[in-house]
């Protein structure tokens, strides 16, 4: 492989070292996602300016969990009859999400495609690039048995696992504009709470206490995340004290 190429660290982002090309320390870390089926729910309740934060969202915490801070990031809109105004509306979102972590937004490509997405369908995806010193990288090498896992709360469903939230209301009849008490709002509303960025605070920790390893929970949950980051050897043991969201 390619001289710059960091292997097994961590496993959220992908890691390239500079110093071969004369950079010093420098390393960079990159992302790739989308949002997955939560644009279902955006394009049935046709609101779509809080998906391009889930975008954004997705990406830079994946990045953020090397130790890099996140410097820039591109979006690729993809759909059938792409408007000015749904454009528009999507890149707010993505926009917000930028400004959220004291990220770029660099650039973007849109792509009307009507043979491949039906009308008012579209999907969004988005790569981030981050950078670090060598000695800022968290790789979880370090982790060792007692120490102690912090759980940061998130914001809700964010971008994963809406295949079988979208089956389970189905089931349950229950339609998106259904008001429901817990949520003090409609199903549809909650279920397009943006997703959290924890991007800021976990640079803010890796700075100010020994941050050792961090896993981004998204598909798979913390079963098969937290492992990611575990040296040989070692598990992990949940205390489930938390509050759950209702959702």
């Amino acid at each position: 492989g390619d001289a710059g190429v960091l292997s097994g660290v961590g496993g959220f982002s992908g890691l390239y070292s500079m110093e071969h090309l004369g950079y010093g320390n420098l390393v960079l870390a990159s992302g790739a996602d989308g949002v997955g089926t939560k644009v279902i729910i955006a394009q049935k309740m046709d609101k779509h300016d809080t998906v391009g934060i889930d975008l954004v969202a997705m990406n830079v915490d994946d990045v953020v969990t090397s130790g890099a801070r996140p410097l820039f990031f591109l979006d690729y809109i993809a759909g059938g009859k792409l408007t000015p105004g749904l454009v528009e509306q999507l890149v707010k979102g993505v926009v917000a999400g930028c400004q959220a972590v004291g990220c770029v937004l660099l650039g973007g490509e849109t792509a009307q495609m009507p043979d491949l997405y039906g009308p008012g369908e579209y999907d969004l995806a988005g790569f981030c690039v981050g950078v670090a010193d060598k000695s800022e990288l968290i790789d979880g090498s370090m982790i060792k048995a007692g120490d102690v896992v912090v759980g940061l709360t998130s914001s809700g469903l964010h971008s994963n696992g809406y295949t079988l939230a979208r089956k389970v209301f189905k089931e349950a009849r229950w339609d998106l504009g259904r008001h429901v008490d817990e949520f003090g709002r409609t199903l549809g509303e909650e279920l397009l709470e943006p997703t959290r960025t924890y991007a800021p605070l976990l640079l803010k920790i890796r700075d100010t206490l020994c941050l050792k390893g961090a896993a981004h929970i998204t598909g798979g949950g913390l079963i098969e995340n937290v492992p990611r980051v575990l040296p040989q050897g070692l598990k992990v043991a949940f205390d489930f004290s938390w509050e759950v969201p209702p959702v």
